[in-house]
């Protein structure tokens, strides 16, 4: 098998959970890495036995490599992704792909025409307990979904969102606990929801409105230019109906949680603890199931640290775009999968800045 050859650009916390997942696949070699600031980059290099840049497009030129992760922040995922473009590299972006779905189809545009892939990092949906969850609903064991709801009960201190931080701020992180922390909520959501419904196409929202409320209700009103909390209700293609919560604002912060359910059955997940699975006509493997993940959660999740989070699903995802890319086939978590939730948390924006019920596939470009 060759050993692919991978970069990363933007050199931060993030990317050093990149670097370890990567690390942990076969096959695998970290070539490079690209920030601006020189002390930080060749402690990284260092660190992970690779070569520092202070260029993206020097680095893409002289080290060639078969793919790029892209850890900038959000708002500078665009620019990330077409430099990978211009020098003929597949990418893979840290979600959200980026901070408004003009900028991502800039992105699929770009990518499309340069002949690489674009995937997404949405690591929930590499998370075993989440998977099963999915795959149930894709069984159609649920029945007709009748709620599908995301809670993301977190706190982060104001040391976050302190002065010098992107963290918190319209150009760069595009919106706060819904687009920062929740969107791996709000993606895992829709993902099980879409495989819920039959016939819905590959491109298409599973979600189809959105009403929402947001606040500043924990921060410096005065300097967050964000939401620290939110509440949001949809509405599914289906008929059924959905709930995200997504806070920073609550102290100490607590596990991420999903609970799905229909006429035919239950599941109810808090972080890797799969707590309630029960279903009308009982499965053989229902109690293998709940023994696997009915254990209490062993992470965090970044419930009050952002770092606290078990790199293992980043392996997982990592590593099905890597088979993608062996074998010629588009990666299962491409660019318009991860365009998906960034149309919720739009429709979301703008139903709190209107007041208004938001179709989320008429949601601001």
């Amino acid at each position: 098998m060759k050993t692919m050859r991978a970069a990363i650009i933007g050199i931060g916390a993030i990317a050093r959970m990149h670097a370890r997942a990567l690390g942990d696949i076969a096959g695998v070699e970290l070539v490079a890495a690209t920030c601006r600031t020189e002390e930080k980059g060749r402690a990284f290099a260092q660190e992970f036995g690779c070569q520092w840049y202070a260029d993206t497009d020097t680095m893409l030129a002289r080290e060639r490599p078969d793919f790029v992760t892209v850890a900038t922040p959000s708002g500078a995922h665009l620019d990330a992704v077409l430099a990978a473009a211009r020098h003929g590299v597949h990418v893979i972006c840290e979600k959200p792909l980026e901070i408004s779905l003009a900028r991502i189809d800039q992105m699929l545009e770009a990518t499309r025409q340069a002949g690489v892939t674009l995937g997404a990092i949405f690591p929930q949906r590499f998370n075993p307990v989440v998977q099963a969850v999915h795959d149930a609903a894709a069984a159609g064991r649920f029945g007709p979904l009748a709620i599908a709801a995301s809670y993301v009960p977190w706190w982060r201190d104001d040391a976050y969102y302190g002065p010098g931080r992107w963290q918190g701020t319209k150009a760069l992180d595009g919106g706060g606990a819904v687009m920062n922390q929740s969107i791996h909520g709000v993606d895992a959501l829709q993902w099980v929801v879409g495989a819920s419904i039959p016939g819905l196409a590959p491109a298409e929202n599973p979600v189809e409105s959105v009403v929402a409320f947001t606040a500043v209700r924990s921060h410096d009103v005065t300097r967050l230019e964000v939401e620290d909390t939110c509440v949001a209700i949809l509405r599914l293609k289906n008929g059924g109906l959905g709930q995200l919560l997504a806070a920073t604002s609550l102290y100490p912060g607590q596990l991420r949680r999903f609970l799905f359910g229909g006429r035919d059955g239950t599941a109810e997940v808090l972080e890797e603890q799969l707590t309630t699975w029960r279903f009308r006509e009982e499965s053989a493997g229902d109690a293998a199931t709940l023994e696997r993940f009915g254990g209490v959660s062993s992470s965090s999740g970044g419930a009050a640290d952002p770092m606290a989070i078990n790199y293992s699903c980043h392996t997982r995802n990592f590593a099905d775009f890597l088979t993608a890319l062996r074998t010629g086939q588009p990666p299962a978590l491409d660019g318009l999968e991860g365009r998906k939730a960034v149309a919720i948390v739009q429709a979301c924006y703008e139903s709190a800045r209107t007041g208004q019920a938001i179709p989320v596939d008429e949601a601001r470009r």
